[in-house]
């Protein structure tokens, strides 16, 4: 393929209208189609993007279309499945917003139309941190070894959301759309750079609270241990009661190097490897004892999003991404196996919450029958 990925957008309410920005100013994306069962809903992104991209309530009248190369799913998490795997089986590339489904049962249908679709077609689930520049130094440093043996993390969102948040969508704080509260609508995205960093989760012990809103099914805090294969421990937390809403913040600790990423910047990186490399390690710093605050040598963020901010340069990051997938036919940076790993981990989450008991992430995960790539 070397023209434009042309791209239907399916759901137009503030995700969706990011998507559309996103692909519309892309140099290799471009919007065909804007879909939402609200007709003024797709019509007001249509107003923005500014190009005459037609509407439609109809997906598909979508998929019908001969200019509609890719779907990006923008709808409510639990109504992803219905559009993800009708685009997969109409031949379609599909790009699914975070998270994949509410459940790892509900996301199976995706999961076994992907794997059914012809050679070459791409399915991914946005997870734009990884593309991070902080994010990526930190993952070559640790598969280069230069922390050592990585021993835990600690990863926290501590963002607030109104009572009127929850109150502007009948969808939004229900386990059936939004499946879960701020681990799964917050926090998703800090579980998958948790398990990128940290490798395969073993078990989850995790306690949850609905502690600052009302008229909400899910939790607005939580607090969870995760122990991981290489026998590393990891404390998970995440909140949308913490006012005004402080930051997101992943530390991962090695037994030779330590690197600390806040609000996607790295604000601390340091490796015996680079103590040993400068004179001594600095005043106060060695190899024995190296407790100091201030070794920050590498400090990185996001690229400049230019007025659309760093959620649209992290989409965009994304989305080249998957069009160079498309275009070589190899897999995205982030796979439909990727997201189903992090759901199962948030769903063991709730689940040990539920049970008061720890859940193994393997048995979430069996729900589901991912045939081999």
């Amino acid at each position: 393929m070397t023209g434009p990925v042309r791209f239907a957008v399916v759901g137009c309410g503030v995700i969706g209208a990011l998507h559309a920005d996103v692909l519309a100013a892309g140099p290799d994306t471009e919007v065909s189609v804007l879909v939402d069962v609200d007709a003024a809903a797709a019509q007001a992104v249509a107003a923005r993007l500014g190009t005459g991209t037609p509407v439609t309530t109809s997906l598909d009248e979508a998929l019908a279309r001969d200019d509609v190369d890719a779907v990006a799913v923008c709808v409510p998490s639990g109504a992803h499945t219905q559009i993800a795997v009708a685009a997969l089986q109409a031949g379609r590339h599909v790009v699914v917003e975070k998270p994949l489904e509410v459940t790892v049962e509900a996301a199976a249908p995706i999961a076994a139309a992907a794997a059914a679709a012809p050679a070459g077609t791409v399915a991914s689930v946005i997870s734009q941190h990884r593309f991070d520049p902080s994010s990526t130094a930190v993952r070559e440093a640790i598969t280069a070894g230069r922390f050592g043996r990585v021993t835990s993390a600690v990863a926290t969102v501590s963002w607030w959301r109104s009572q009127a948040y929850y109150d502007s969508g009948a969808w939004r704080g229900t386990w059936e759309l939004d499946g879960g509260g701020a681990l799964m609508n917050q926090g998703v995205h800090t579980v998958d750079l948790l398990l990128w960093f940290l490798g395969t989760p073993i078990d989850v012990v995790a306690h949850t609270g609905l502690l600052a809103h009302e008229r909400v099914e899910v939790e607005d805090t939580v607090a969870a241990v995760v122990r991981f294969e290489s026998g590393a421990l990891a404390t998970l937390h995440a909140t949308t009661a913490a006012y005004p809403g402080l930051s997101v913040r992943l530390q991962v600790m090695g037994d030779a190097g330590s690197a600390v990423i806040d609000d996607d910047r790295l604000r601390y990186f340091h490796s015996r490897e680079m103590a040993a490399s400068e004179a001594g390690g600095g005043p106060g710093v060695t190899a024995e004892r190296g407790d100091r605050t201030d070794q920050t040598a590498l400090v990185l963020g996001p690229e400049d999003g230019g007025a659309g901010g760093p959620m649209f340069s992290g989409h965009s990051r994304q989305y080249r991404d998957v069009v160079e997938a498309i275009r070589t036919g190899t897999r995205p940076g982030i796979t439909i196996e990727d997201a189903l790993l992090a759901l199962a981990t948030v769903q063991a989450v709730y689940e040990s919450a539920r049970t008061g008991a720890p859940v193994r992430v393997a048995d979430v995960l069996a729900a589901v029958q991912v045939p081999a790539p």
